[in-house]
């Protein structure tokens, strides 16, 4: 055991969250869970915890595969000899650092041995390791794109398939994913979002006893760990007879057909689009039934299997929370095993979706949010020099992302050995070493972060004719966007006789989703001011930025006394423009005369314009074009 270990049986409360490990545990084919909560909620402990209580598994030593026993892959040189024997051994942890290199992730050549005799030799990387073990990456969502592409190849097929440097290698990689999160740093993508087969949210305690109870066990594991552990023993022990007993049992559990079509209705009540859920919640009853020892599952198993593969599956709208309303689930529960009456049902349902519907309109106040509608896309083609993880602009020479070229390089950052050993193997094998005139660096392009500043126009004139709704839904649509392309956001609101940032550049999304919300309306157009401190806060930023002005043009604050706002609103566009700023205006003006002042606005931005019915259309894709230096 691993005395630095927190004990998994002492963690304080976290009842579901200990649940969903200890299941991922009895079924590894569920695909793993994911841990979202606040900063010191004990998410990266219990996952560490885990480990002590698996039960053993059988490997060869030094097998840098983690061959199953009987079944060794054939290019393992360990497994493959005569002398082979397999040994109880503890499951494998293996952490996915998120600064981790591709050629660590997958694997790559072995360098040593094609120096040393000019052989193709195969290097495994962290996904071998993690064959047949736990995967544990810490702040999921934070990891790069090219990454993420990785696990969800390995995730889906059970195989990672290498093709590099001459290379052509593939060999089983099935393991159980954890993977902590804090939704301050933003959300997962869709795709590995859905291969967690359970989510689970963790909180601190709100009860004081709980919280002194948390520290008291955390200061005497740090006073003496081992004592500690010692004294945790006996439970941890039971805990892992427990797990054993369940995996053994899990192939005799049962569920019948009318469980099964249980399941299916809940995923379709939830509006949950991926099928994978049902096999999941499938898997995840029966998984349960075994941990508790028994052999048939129950209508309560399938209840919490749904607590735990609905929540992160359901379809949401932008910027809603993720979660599952248990009253609703005991609802359709208590529906599914005691049917109403034929016709009362139909009747019911379409009344109580009329009435939603009538709260939900009830609802919507003056200066309230629209719907956002559909999320528009907005591709700003540009090549970025400055690079900041994202997924929105071209970097080129980014730290990350897809090699695209190899060049001859004596002080290479990113060594290109493929190339560099072809370059000395072409002087001939007898003469085999690698000089620095060898040496080739990697080319890659990456996707680039951008700062999104939104210009909200919340004077009077706006708000006169209550436009300020559709506003609102239009940036939230566009706020919904920046989220998924990881862009940073800023906020600018002008009225009454000046300008102020709202929002100081920052990755967190709801932040400045909850400050449009609240934006206050009315008074006058200082038009000038808000563009003087949007030039102000791009300058003092290092990302590649988008401006997004929403206004319908109509100055009448000037930034010194005694000038022309209009035109001291164009002089600050052109000073933007020379700044190759790109740039998109909203044209909120409506009504049949219009003075069009939005559209000279963007000529002078040399900037996209589109009116709010423009921005709603369906098959919008729209490009903003720029020059970033």
């Amino acid at each position: 055991m691993n005395h630095a270990t927190f004990p998994f049986s002492a963690i304080v409360e976290q009842t579901q969250l200990k649940t969903a490990l200890l299941l991922c545990a009895v079924d590894p084919s569920l695909g793993g869970v994911l841990i979202r909560g606040d900063k010191g909620t004990a998410k990266s402990t219990a996952a560490r915890a885990l480990t002590d209580i698996l039960p053993l598994i059988e490997r060869v030593d030094g097998c840098a595969f983690n061959c199953a026993p009987g079944a060794p892959y054939k290019y393992c040189e360990t497994c493959n000899t005569e002398h082979a024997t397999a040994q109880a051994d503890s499951v494998p942890f293996v952490t996915l650092p998120l600064g981790a290199t591709e050629d660590r992730v997958i694997g790559t050549l072995d360098l040593e041995q094609a120096l040393k005799g000019g052989q193709r030799v195969f290097k495994p990387g962290l996904l071998a390791a993690a064959h047949r073990g736990i995967l544990y990456i810490d702040e999921v969502n934070l990891l790069p794109d090219h990454l993420v592409d990785v696990l969800l190849d390995a995730a889906a097929m059970g195989v990672n398939a290498v093709q590099r440097e001459g290379l052509s290698v593939s060999h089983p990689a099935r393991f159980t994913l954890i993977g902590t999160m804090n939704l301050e740093e933003g959300d997962l993508r869709p795709q590995l979002l859905d291969r967690f087969g359970l989510m689970v949210e963790v909180t601190a305690p709100r009860d004081k006893v709980l919280r002194s109870e948390v520290v008291r066990r955390r200061i005497a594991f740090e006073a003496n760990p081992t004592a500690y552990a010692a004294a945790w023993m006996a439970k941890q022990q039971t805990l892992r007879h427990q797990l054993a007993t369940a995996q053994l049992l899990l192939p005799k559990v049962t569920l019948d057909d009318a469980l099964l079509d249980l399941i299916s209705h809940l995923c379709c009540e939830f509006e949950v689009a991926s099928l994978r859920a049902d096999i999941v919640m499938h898997k995840a009853a029966r998984a349960l039934a075994a941990l508790e020892g028994r052999s048939q599952v129950t209508p309560e198993d399938v209840r919490g299997a749904a607590e735990l593969v609905l929540p992160h599956r359901r379809r949401r709208k932008p910027f809603e929370q993720p979660g599952l309303d248990k009253d609703q689930l005991d609802e359709l529960m208590q529906q599914a095993l005691q049917p109403p009456d034929e016709g009362e049902s139909d009747a019911d349902t379409e009344q109580e979706n009329n009435q939603d519907n009538g709260e939900s309109q009830d609802q919507q106040q003056v200066f309230a949010t629209a719907s956002a509608g559909n999320v528009r896309r907005i591709e700003v083609d540009t090549v970025a020099n400055r690079y900041a993880s994202g997924k929105r602009s071209t970097a080129q020479d980014a730290p990350r992302g897809r090699v695209v070229r190899v060049v001859q390089d004596q002080n290479p950052s990113s060594l290109a050995v493929g190339a560099t050993l072809r370059s000395a193997a072409l002087r001939g094998a007898d003469d085999f070493q690698v000089t620095k005139s060898d040496l080739h660096q990697q080319v890659r392009v990456g996707k680039n972060a951008n700062l999104i500043l939104f210009v909200v126009d919340a004077s009077g004139s706006m708000a006169a004719q209550r436009r300020m709704e559709v506003v609102k839904g239009a940036v939230l649509s566009l706020l919904t966007d920046a989220y998924q392309q990881r862009d940073e956001v800023a906020v600018i609101s002008f009225r009454g006789e000046s300008a102020q940032l709202m929002l100081s550049p920052t990755r967190s999304v709801d932040l400045a989703e909850q400050n449009l919300r609240e934006l206050p309306t009315g008074g006058r157009t200082p038009l000038p001011h808000a563009l003087s401190v949007a030039l102000e806060t791009l300058e003092k930023t290092s990302m590649p930025p988008l401006l997004v002005l929403l206004t319908d043009g109509k100055a009448n604050v000037a930034l010194t006394d005694g000038n022309d706002p209009w035109q001291e609103s164009l002089r600050f566009a052109e000073l933007l423009a020379e700044r190759s700023v790109p740039a998109l205006v909203l044209d909120t003006e409506t009504g049949y005369l219009r003075l069009g002042r939005a559209r000279q606005l963007a000529q002078a931005l040399g900037a996209e314009c589109l009116t709010l019915e423009e921005l709603s259309a369906e098959n919008l894709a729209l490009t903003v074009r720029g020059c970033i230096k």
